[in-house]
């Protein structure tokens, strides 16, 4: 497999050094993580590992490739879960929201008198040492907080960062910095980001979602309401200007609430779009007011808005438009983000985290613009039953940049299910094929497999999508084809 690289070399270079200890909490040493595979935990070890503490860690999935990623920067995370896991001189365990309170890692925890906080509270709590920005919303959360810390990390002002996806080339999803920045991506699954306690937030969009958390629309406006009055009055609330449902939930904040759109009445406002296979050029407006040309590599009207999002938060906690027209030109993307992963005998491979309707239809509309002319074949692994079946219509008709579509059995996350996830895969295929699109259901990664080795041709766009394992579809597809080759 031939790797396609699109982005040019950054500079300066993310430093993984510990950073300096008097930013350190004094009374955090050591840290014991139990789920420490998931992208959250994952960047939070990072971060602690650059302040310099001493950590333990287990997960279910010990041998992942996260698992070893971790152990080569300093944390050996061990296989399975055991109360012997648990080192008696941690000063505190973290755990992630999949850890039930019955853990045996936990209860070891407790006759030992550990203190331990989930996730999101150790993450409100590491915050409260620095100024906060948080970025939260439906849609766009990762790659806006990315695009914010890597801005200000090649701005010079150094700020920590957790991030929900590895920034491509470095590998890393969070890191600790020097500077009094903290920059986080804030969930508000389990109303996680009430945890926290950020000085300058953006609400990007708010949709529908989390179905197995928020029993209506309205308990996720509220959620988000509670959240944005959490913004102090001397703080920056950035929202949405085309999402009603961001007013709403801003509409008893006491910060200084503004917007961004591609409207120039909108506070922060994106305009004269360039797109282009390299990505897309724009002017970015405040107030009406030319403030810089900008450059982003990732494609999409989305992506421009993510921009413009992260280059308001930057302008309110101290970059100046040259530090920001340079730090968003250079940003390197996140992994499953519009991720361009290779190339085999012409068909380009492109890997994509979509899991909702609204990123499905972005996501497909950005590859028609990038790879106009071009068959576009989409592998779509839906995200959880419930989501699937409460927006069964709205996914059905989000697929229409797509020449083929093949869905495969939802990846049921924190669902107990049975037969459920083949049979709502099943029912979408057929809704988005009573659409006259091309579209099949398909049971297995194996008959997946042999129907796109028949099926694809040079010049085709594979586009692998979803939140579940899909991404390992150009792996094992490009393996087969490898033996298949060989064998002849």
């Amino acid at each position: 497999m031939v790797a396609t690289r699109t982005i040019p070399p950054v500079a300066p270079r993310l430093s993984l050094k510990p950073a300096n200890r008097e930013s350190r909490t004094p009374a955090l040493m050591s840290a014991h993580l139990v789920g420490s595979c998931g992208a959250g935990m994952k960047a939070l070890a990072e971060l602690l590992l650059g302040r310099g503490c001493r950590l333990t860690g287990s997960d279910l999935q010990g041998d992942s490739p996260t698992a070893r990623s971790l152990a080569r920067r300093g944390l050996r995370v061990q296989p399975g879960h055991c109360g012997d896991n648990v080192p008696v001189d941690a000063d505190v365990l973290v755990f992630s929201p999949a850890v039930a309170a019955t853990n045996p890692e936990r209860l070891r925890a407790a006759e030992l008198g550990i203190p331990q906080y989930s996730y999101s509270e150790m993450l409100g709590r590491l915050m409260r040492e620095k100024t906060g920005v948080s970025i939260a919303g439906t849609h766009g959360k990762s790659t806006t907080t990315a695009m914010t810390a890597w801005v200000l990390h090649t701005a010079g002002l150094s700020p920590s960062a957790v991030v929900g996806a590895e920034l491509c080339e470095l590998n890393v999803n969070g890191w600790a910095g020097d500077g009094p920045l903290f920059v986080a991506e804030s969930c508000e699954y389990q109303h996680s980001f009430w945890d926290l306690s950020p000085q300058h937030a953006a609400i990007l969009a708010l949709e529908p979602d989390h179905f197995d958390c928020f029993a209506t629309f309205d308990d996720t406006v509220a959620a988000f309401a509670r959240f944005a009055e959490s913004i102090p009055s001397g703080g920056l609330l950035l929202i949405g200007g085309d999402c009603p449902a961001s007013r709403r939930a801003c509409a008893g904040a006491g910060g200084d609430v503004q917007t961004f759109s591609l409207e120039r009445q909108a506070d922060w406002s994106a305009g004269d779009l360039r797109p282009s296979p390299a990505g897309t050029r724009f002017h970015i407006f405040r107030r009406g007011e030319f403030f810089t040309e900008a450059a982003t590599s990732l494609p999409g009207v989305h992506n421009v808005l993510n921009a413009l999002a992260a280059a308001a938060l930057c302008e309110r906690v101290g970059a100046d438009p040259a530090a920001i027209r340079e730090g968003l030109s250079s940003f390197p993307g996140i992994r499953r983000r519009f991720e361009v992963v290779g190339t085999w005998r012409g068909v380009t491979f492109v890997d994509d985290y979509a899991h909702h309707p609204t990123a499905v239809r972005a996501t497909l509309a950005a590859a028609r613009a990038r790879f106009a002319g071009r068959r576009i074949v989409c592998v779509f692994q839906p995200h959880q039953v419930s989501r699937t079946l409460a927006l069964m219509g709205e996914f059905a008709a989000s697929f229409g940049d797509a020449d083929e579509v093949y869905v495969s059995p939802v990846f049921a996350a924190r669902e107990q299910v049975t037969d459920e996830p083949r049979a709502a895969s099943f029912e979408l295929a057929g809704r988005i094929a009573l659409s006259g699109q091309r579209a099949q259901y398909a049971p297995s990664l194996d008959q997946m497999l042999t129907t796109l080795e028949d099926g694809l041709r040079p010049g085709d766009v594979l586009i692998t999508m979803g939140a579940g394992d899909i991404g390992e579809v150009h792996h094992a597809f490009t393996r087969r084809f490898s033996r298949n080759h060989a064998a002849r």
